[in-house]
């Protein structure tokens, strides 16, 4: 399954960004020509303002509502795992709709607060300078909940002996949770920023869909992703769009394999 899903299309999206569209072999013309567009480094630009937002929320939030509900009894956290966990449920381009209503004065029921910010329209609303926090908003609603789960499941499995260790030795719940807990789920954390990390370089479904439903006054190349979708559907230039894809997988494999090596995720305890 791996073979097919992800390492042929890999291959071939490998064997396009190195040939040109009758199949001669181009070496890196087809990266220096999209990056010679102008829209590459931009578009990676917003891709990092986004996810320094997202990552960030991502493992302050996450973290923190996972220690403070195994710290709750069993059947209050789990309603509120339920809780977290609902938005996932929706499709991506579900939660960009149902956002776009939230972000439209007028409509939204937080109109007060988008009035008091001096946002009349959508279009006020998703000027350039808020795109980042908007997605990331939207990111960490979808996924959140998920990893709630995930890291919620690593502390349960911190073995009871140890916490009553902590407790027996005048350990408060703020210092069992920073100097016992954190410490036993790192790799789970790790392995949280590495998927994470990587389906935020692949930011697509928001900024597709903000632009359609702003009539294009966000830019279509606004990621790397819909950069890659303009060239390949707009200008036919498939191998260019291919070059983008494989410098996002030369981007994730290298931060993840930082991540890796530096935390020594698979060192054995």
């Amino acid at each position: 399954m791996l073979g097919v899903v992800g390492l042929w299309p890999a291959g071939y999206a490998l064997n396009l960004a190195l040939t040109t569209f009758d199949g001669a072999f181009s070496g890196l013309s087809n990266f220096t020509g999209s990056y010679n567009q102008g829209f590459l480094i931009p578009a990676f630009e917003h891709v990092g303002e986004f996810m320094l937002i997202w990552l960030t929320a991502l493992i302050v939030m996450v973290i923190g509502l996972s220690l403070f509900m195994h710290t709750l009894a069993p059947r209050v956290s789990a309603a509120f795992r339920f809780m977290f966990y609902v938005p996932a449920a929706f499709a991506g381009s579900a939660s960009v709709l149902l956002w776009l209503f939230m972000f439209q004065p007028g409509l939204s029921p937080w109109d007060f607060v988008l009035h008091a910010l001096g946002y009349k329209t959508l279009g006020d609303t998703l000027i350039s300078g808020n795109l980042p926090i908007i997605y990331a908003l939207i990111a960490f609603w979808t996924g959140a909940g998920s990893w709630i789960l995930v890291i919620h499941g690593a502390l349960t499995n911190v073995p009871d002996e140890v916490l009553e260790a902590a407790s027996l030795d005048g350990a408060g719940p703020l210092q069992t949770a920073l100097r016992i807990k954190l410490p036993m789920i790192k790799k789970w954390v790790v392995y949280m920023l590495i998927v994470a990390f990587a389906g935020g370089t692949q930011l697509f479904a928001e900024p597709q869909l903000v632009s359609v439903a702003n009539l294009g006054l966000v830019s279509p190349v606004w990621s790397p992703n819909t950069l890659a979708t303009y060239l390949a559907f707009q200008y036919n230039n498939f191998n260019w769009a291919a070059a983008i894809s494989i410098d996002l997988l030369v981007v994730a494999f290298v931060c993840a394999g930082v991540l890796v090596f530096r935390t020594r995720l698979f060192k054995a305890d």
